[in-house]
C-alpha cells in the first residue's frame, strides 16, 4: 500500500511539474498525452488501492476482477486511452489550455 501511494505521490508531482511554468512557449500537447494525464489524474484521486486491472493490491497481487474499473456500480475511474473520450480531451484543453 505504501508502493502505490509512492507510486501516487510521484505521478501527481508529474503532472504539477508539467503545469509549473518553464521558460519559453510550451509545446502543445498531443490528445496522447492528455489522455495519459487525464487517467493519471483519475488514478490519484481514488481513494483505494485497486482503481484499474493493472494496479497491485498491498500483498502484490493484480487486482484484476476486483479494481473500480471492473465493477459496475460505484469509482469509475479512466485506466486506459480507450477510456478517455475526445470530448473528454476537448474539456481538457478548455480547462487547462493547450
Amino acid at each position: 500500500m505504501r508502493q502505490g501511494r509512492l507510486l501516487l505521490a510521484i505521478i501527481a508531482t508529474c503532472i504539477f511539474a508539467s503545469f509549473s511554468g518553464g521558460s519559453g512557449a510550451a509545446e502543445p500537447l498531443t490528445d496522447s498525452q492528455i489522455r495519459e494525464r487525464i487517467i493519471a489524474q483519475d488514478i490519484a484521486a481514488y481513494s483505494g488501492n485497486c482503481p484499474c486491472p493493472y494496479n497491485r493490491t498491498s500483498n502484490g497481487s493484480r487486482c484484476g476482477g476486483r479494481s473500480a474499473w471492473s465493477r459496475p456500480g460505484g469509482a469509475s475511474p479512466r485506466c486506459y486511452v480507450d477510456d478517455v473520450s475526445d470530448q473528454d480531451v476537448r474539456r481538457y484543453r478548455a480547462r487547462f489550455g493547450n
